[in-house]
């Protein structure tokens, strides 16, 4: 990938709005200032994700992550930086330089992700330019797809294609263009066999699976054989893109309607998801015929807690699918289920009807999934008080599993009501239930679904940025400042202190006492910036913490080429450690310097107001930190030093003295808080 101009990143960074897009991911509702939604990074009922329009950086409170738009698509899509910028111009109709294709060399550079993503991009546009330009991808594949009733527009936002019987048609054509096969087969789109390599995909229609961002995950393959042996679908394997628990099929194309609606449809194939989105019903998403896992349901509750799973007449299909809807039940989502006349499916009821027909019969056809359950498990128990018993035992064992205490309660009951049974009986039989399963929280995972990790401890739910403590800032005083070696403690909070003032307020001017030709002392302004790296280069000084040093380092050779580096800038750096720490800074309620509230116990006026003093302060600890530090570093030398080493003995204590000296003076001057 070329590299993008930093005047187009800074159009990107300027145009882009965090919120919006955030809300392509996250059901964002409004709180004060911000915004604020269920965390896309773990797993939680309470919202602790907070997404401020004004700084344009979001916060994650539950699992500490931070940043701007950019670094969100980076940590949640796994983007490189150039692939998040880009996808933010392509959202923003931002116009990027032309690409040049990539030299041998820049593709030996490219990531294993970034390459298997730039192949499936290729198969992708390889297998719909055959439906369009290939005599037999528009006899065997276009054909297929019109008589499935798909209109030119479906097959092309679909991207739906064809690939073609030849065998190697895809494969020697990819290995012509630089691909390599390794990657290739890594994908499973290139198979071998003795020595012979092959297309997987071979004579199928091709369904690509995507992404919420819209890339590339795999591809979905039907053939077109009545008579053949081989599965009617096969799927990519799993790669590091594909992860086939935590994708739905169609996603990309729903997300945004689900929100609108509040509500998230349910199918089961491909065909279901397209035809129902061309009737005009668009929040609809497949879980492409595998059971429904714990990743998928927490994709779906990025944009509503609501659910109605859509039904064929099929007895078995829906017994069958019980259990993943139980699954949708623990995660406390609301659960409804409509099911289709005898003979239809989705696919094929999409197309019978029209659109006002289609969500008419969608919304008069729906009701909760217990009542449903109930329902289907009652027919043929009806003589038979063993089956009825085990029924009820199933019915509660699936109202059991709901975290919502008063939902519990209301089905309850509706089902004691419903088999005219005692409620208390219903109740003790659903204690007994939910006592075993705390007492065994393996078993309430089902094997579709990969066991979650531990849910971490619910953050409190502040209404506005200004209500936001600074350890829910991660870095203040969070995880990191944890890990720091308490003995070093103090060192540490003098870099933070010193660092934070310089990218805060590094290019605000400071007014500080010079002088003039006449000897006489006059004031001159400086910014900060200058003032601070000054002093350090000054004494040759720099910052032991690796992350401070390279801002540090940044801001010097900025301050070089008359470029001031401070937050915004900062937050356009690729470096998501960088960009994370601006971030945790940019805190309002982090608005004093920590060497005075810490330290001095003392109350200020706002920071900015007293700017100078407070460079000066930090300054001044900065130092004398740093000679704290050399001081103990020589008391340990001492201890080591023998009864021959005279002389170094005396240069040691000599220094020593110096340096207490200058501590003395730097503890006179700190001294000197403005109230």
């Amino acid at each position: 990938m070329s590299r993008i101009p930093s005047h187009i990143i800074d159009e990107i960074m300027n145009t882009a709005r965090i919120e919006e897009v955030i809300g392509e991911y996250v059901q964002l509702k409004k709180s004060g200032s911000n915004f604020k939604g269920l965390s896309p990074f773990t797993e939680e009922r309470t919202p602790s994700f907070m997404v401020s329009p004004a700084k344009q950086i979001f916060k994650c409170f539950s699992t500490g992550k931070g940043g701007t738009a950019v670094s969100f698509l980076m940590e949640l899509e796994q983007f490189s930086y150039p692939e998040a910028l880009r996808w933010l111009a392509d959202k923003y109709n931002i116009q990027l330089p032309e690409e040049k294709p990539l030299t041998p060399e820049e593709q030996q550079e490219l990531s294993e992700r970034e390459s298997l993503q730039i192949i499936n991009s290729y198969a992708r546009d390889f297998f719909a330019e055959s439906i369009k330009s290939s005599s037999e991808g528009k006899a065997i594949g276009y054909s297929y797809f019109k008589e499935r009733g798909f209109t030119e527009s479906t097959i092309d936002k679909f991207q739906l294609g064809y690939c073609p019987r030849n065998e190697k048609s895809f494969t020697e054509t990819a290995i012509e263009k630089g691909y390599k096969q390794k990657y290739l087969e890594q994908l499973g789109l290139t198979k071998t066999s003795n020595d012979r390599r092959f297309d997987f995909f071979s004579g199928r229609v091709m369904f690509p699976i995507h992404s919420v961002s819209g890339k590339v995950l795999g591809f979905g393959g039907r053939t077109l054989q009545t008579n053949s042996k081989t599965a009617k679908y096969f799927n990519s394997p799993e790669s590091i893109l594909y992860d086939k628990s935590k994708v739905l099929y169609g996603i990309y194309f729903a997300k945004s309607e689900i929100i609108k609606q509040d509500n998230c449809f349910l199918v089961e194939g491909y065909t279901d998801v397209i035809s129902m989105a061309q009737a005009g019903v668009e929040n609809v998403v497949s879980s492409s015929g595998t059971s429904l896992t714990k990743g998928q349901i927490k994709l779906i509750q990025r944009y509503t807690q609501n659910i109605t799973v859509l039904y064929d007449s099929d007895p078995a299909g829906i017994k069958a699918s019980f259990r993943g809807i139980d699954l949708l039940l623990e995660e406390g989502m609301t659960v409804k289920v409509c099911l289709f006349p005898e003979g239809e499916d989705p696919d094929s009821f999409a197309k019978s009807v029209g659109t006002d027909e289609l969500k008419k019969y969608l919304a008069e056809n729906q009701k909760d999934f217990v009542g449903f359950k109930t329902d289907v498990l009652l027919k043929g128990t009806e003589n038979d008080p063993i089956q009825r018993a085990g029924l009820i035992k199933e019915i509660v064992g699936s109202i059991a599993l709901i975290p919502d205490s008063i939902t519990r309660s209301v089905y309850l009951k509706q089902t004691a009501a419903q088999f005219d049974f005692k409620e208390e009986t219903l109740l003790n039989e659903l204690n007994a239930i939910r006592r075993k399963a705390l007492n065994n929280p393996r078993k309430r995972t089902t094997p579709s679904s990969p066991s979650p990790s531990p849910s971490p401890v619910s953050a409190p739910n502040y209404e506005d940025e200004g209500e936001m403590p600074m350890e829910a800032f991660g870095e203040f005083p969070g995880e990191a400042i944890k890990k720091v070696d308490p003995n070093k403690r103090h060192f540490y909070d003098q870099e933070l202190d010193l660092i934070r003032i310089l990218v805060l307020y590094g290019s605000r001017a400071i007014e500080i006492e010079g002088e003039a030709e006449s000897d006489a002392q006059e004031s001159i302004d400086v910014s900060a910036a200058e003032l601070i790296i000054s002093e350090l280069e000054r004494d040759d000084l720099g910052f032991h913490n690796p992350l401070f040093q390279k801002i540090y380092q940044l801001c010097q050779q900025g301050l070089k080429d008359n470029i001031f580096y401070e937050a915004a800038r900062f937050l356009r750096h690729e470096d998501p450690e960088i960009v994370k720490f601006v971030t945790d800074i940019l805190s309002p309620r982090y608005e004093l310097s920590r060497q005075w509230l810490n330290t001095y116990k003392i109350e200020t006026t706002e920071e900015i107001h007293k700017l100078a003093q407070a460079v000066k302060e930090s300054l001044y600890a900065f130092k004398n930190s740093v000679v704290m530090r050399r001081i103990q570093d020589i008391q340990e030398e001492l201890k080591g030093i023998g009864n021959d080493e005279s002389d170094k003995l005396m240069e040691l204590l000599k220094e020593q003295m110096l340096l207490e000296k200058i501590k003395s003076s730097f503890a006179h001057q700190l001294g000197r808080i403005i109230v």
